[in-house]
């Protein structure tokens, strides 16, 4: 059955392997989540869980919001995500889930918002390579042309253009990664590489939606 949870990105740390390899790790913190709605085929026209986490003040919710919660049964969370099932949901509502639920050497992917890095030119923001620096050249750091010459008069940048704008602080997937450990006293999971997000930043871990090769 796939499966998803909410936790918090710790920051990195390594471990050694049975073997003595050094294994490269990012720290997740994973505290209970608990299961705000369930949702099937029959009733809203697909199978998903609604998971929540996270401590957040009542004042930080709106009236809506609070009645979701109110409804549910279930304390106000900080965050609502929700994660869509294949088959029919085996969960119920106010059911707490916790970072057991993943095994060691599990294979999962990792979903969380990159870090921003604001409004970047070309070269930082697509690798574009740098303009001539001599010869009276003034098109150094520049994106150049913009597109062809229309017929008729007038131009077009053609939609897709790798242009400077805003970047960074969206959403990621990174696929394939192995549950090195899972330490169920400390909520914490421990998984092998990278992950998005900065540190304190909300991730989601779930099954790996892909076959591995």
């Amino acid at each position: 059955m796939s499966k998803a949870i909410l936790g918090t990105k710790l920051g990195m740390s390594q471990v050694f392997a049975a073997n003595g390899d050094l294994i490269p790790v990012t720290v997740v913190e994973v505290k209970p989540n608990v299961v705000v709605a369930v949702k099937s085929v029959e009733s809203d026209g697909y199978n998903a869980v609604q998971l929540g986490y996270g401590e957040v003040k009542d004042k930080h919710l709106t009236k809506p919001v609070k009645g979701q919660f109110e409804k549910a049964g279930v304390a106000p969370v900080k965050y609502l995500r929700e994660y869509r099932l294949a088959e029919k949901p085996e969960y119920t509502v106010g059911q707490t889930l916790a970072a057991d639920i993943f095994a060691e050497g599990e294979v999962i992917d990792v979903i969380g918002t990159s870090k921003g890095k604001g409004y970047a030119g070309t070269i930082k923001r697509w690798n574009f390579r740098r303009g001539p620096e001599s010869h009276g050249s003034k098109n150094h750091r520049q994106p150049a042309s913009l597109g062809a010459r229309m017929s008729g008069g007038g131009g077009k940048v053609f939609k897709g253009k790798k242009l400077p704008g805003h970047m960074g602080h969206a959403r990621v997937t990174v696929q394939h990664l192995t549950v090195v450990k899972v330490d169920t006293a400390r909520n914490l999971m421990l998984v092998k590489g990278g992950i998005p997000g900065a540190k304190g930043s909300l991730v989601m871990v779930q099954s790996t939606v892909k076959p591995v090769k």
